[in-house]
């Protein structure tokens, strides 16, 4: 179908302003842009009952943690929520709006990490964070309110990446039993060349310029594109992982690539929901404020959340 009006407007906007694509723009720039433009398209953000910040032992030094607490009933379940940007771009801040609305609607704690970002940290700093985070949810549970046993992991785009890396450390560590795996038109692999990378170059949509851009500051070594932590679909077997719900937009360089990994968890036997957004372009999750399907989306993930935690 054509894409959804309302993204058309925003493009139609960023062709006439003449908005820079976030690729052509210096890190520095391109970091301040892309949490502006999400802030932009959230919308306000809703009330939650607390948010506490904490400072944790990460991999490569202290590390950030924010909780968003829906109510004052302890223990709560917990997703464990990275946020997108390519490895590159993003903060906390970045998950502000869908952390709360998940947080509300799916009646569980939300976790999320401020990990280490490429290039200043490339692979593997970022997907160490997310595991020490997780980590440290299962072994503070008492202290944040949290149910041990009820931990799912969930992010959108990179963050999509790091959430399905995180289940594979955690099925050959051993210790880490995780409820579900939330990807939000994930990275699944970082070669990819099909017919959505491919199709998807208009300069004022994220593109498969974006896509390249953000994989040479993630992969200064350009072997770990094979490295299932990099591209969890070519991971030998994902036979065991937790149950998921992977969520694609039509119009993104990343729908195969999601699409395929849907398939590959379904073949490897794990339970497994893959939702293509038609007339959706890559972005549309963090865009509540604006896109009315993007609100769809967030209350079926909520609602999926809600039926992990209840099995």
């Amino acid at each position: 179908m054509p894409l959804d009006p309302q993204l058309q407007a925003m493009r139609d906007q960023r062709e006439r302003d003449g908005v820079a694509p976030l690729y052509s723009m210096t890190l520095e720039a391109a970091r301040a842009a892309d949490l502006a433009s999400i802030k932009a398209g959230g919308g306000t953000p809703e009330p939650v009952h607390d948010v506490t910040d904490h400072t944790i032992e990460g991999p490569g030094g202290d590390l950030q943690v924010r909780v968003y607490r829906p109510s004052g009933s302890t223990p709560l379940p917990v997703l464990v929520y990275f946020f997108g940007g390519g490895w590159v771009l993003g903060t906390i801040d970045t998950a502000d709006g869908i952390a709360r609305t998940l947080a509300n609607s799916a009646g569980c704690l939300v976790v999320v990490p401020g990990y280490r970002l490429a290039p200043e940290h490339p692979f593997p700093a970022s997907i160490e964070d997310c595991y020490a985070a997780v980590r440290w949810v299962a072994d503070n549970a008492a202290e944040i309110g949290a149910d041990p046993d009820r931990i799912a992991v969930g992010g959108d785009s990179a963050g999509g990446n790091l959430a399905a890396g995180v289940t594979l450390i955690a099925q050959e560590a051993g210790d880490l039993t995780l409820a579900g795996q939330l990807l939000v038109y994930p990275n699944t692999d970082q070669l990819a060349d099909d017919e959505s990378m491919r199709a998807n170059d208009d300069p004022f949509q994220f593109n498969h310029h974006s896509v390249a851009w953000y994989r040479k500051h993630y992969l200064i070594d350009p072997d770990d594109a094979e490295n299932p932590l990099a591209s969890p679909l070519r991971a030998e077997t994902l036979k065991g992982l937790p149950p998921a719900l992977v969520i694609t937009a039509e119009y993104d360089p990343l729908r195969d690539q999601g699409e395929r990994y849907a398939k590959r968890l379904a073949d490897d036997a794990v339970p497994v929901t893959l939702a293509r957004y038609d007339g959706m372009s890559h972005g549309f999750f963090a865009m509540a404020g604006t896109v009315d399907e993007s609100r769809v989306a967030l209350a079926q993930a909520a609602a999926q959340l809600r039926a992990w935690f209840a099995s």
